[in-house]
């Protein structure tokens, strides 16, 4: 019912405005998403106008706030990741111990022992990086913004591939409905973008050190 929406004065300033839903010119369009438990839409703003008072321009600089405000969504979404990274590779552990082929369990090959440490190693490493970025953006620290952009780059490298190895792990009975590592993977399609993905981030992170 309301959206922060950046936008350019004719001035090239950037700015912030709460726009409400019901607002004359704004039209909701909700889209479908390749994971149905996350909402995702757009905005249509055509001629919508709005008075100072929805305005949020208190600090001087603008342009700093709307980077702030990325650098908490992406470590939020980063977060995330974690949980749903640990949880499918738990769930495809679990399907390892029980999966019998050739009269042995399949956790007992190295084809799926090796993918399911490198899959730790990740998860492990991604659960460091986003720590220190939600320490850092809650210490105000100088290399807040670096944090998040390394912790979002690396989970939108890293989640995906393990979403999509969890599933054939699984062989052909991952991709049906009634295996829930499915939807772990289409997670991971849905993490990957949100508040940018991991050429975005490697490119803010290069800018950020002055590269």
């Amino acid at each position: 019912d309301l959206f922060v929406v950046p936008f350019r004065s004719e001035s090239g300033q950037l700015s912030l405005a709460l726009v409400e839903r019901e607002q004359d010119g704004v039209v909701v369009a909700t889209h479908h998403a390749m994971d149905p438990s996350k909402s995702t839409g757009s905005l249509d703003l055509e001629g919508l106008a709005v008075g100072q008072g929805a305005l949020l321009d208190a600090a001087p600089d603008t342009a700093a706030v709307f980077a702030h405000l990325l650098d908490l969504g992406a470590t939020l979404v980063t977060a995330e990741t974690v949980g749903a990274a640990e949880g499918a590779h738990a769930i495809t552990v679990q399907f390892a111990k029980e999966r019998v082929q050739f009269d042995r369990v399949i956790g007992a090959y190295q084809g799926v022992k090796h993918p399911l440490a490198e899959m730790f190693v990740d998860i492990e490493s991604l659960k460091s990086l986003v720590y220190y970025a939600a320490w850092a953006l809650d210490e105000e620290a100088e290399d807040a913004s670096k944090a998040a952009s390394r912790a979002k780059a690396y989970a939108s490298e890293a989640f995906p591939r393990i979403g999509i190895d969890c599933v054939q792990l699984h062989g052909g009975v991952g991709y049906t409905w009634e295996y829930d590592i499915q939807l772990y993977l289409k997670r991971s399609k849905w993490l990957r973008p949100t508040f940018g993905d991991a050429d975005y981030h490697y490119e803010r992170i290069a800018a950020l050190g002055g590269l």
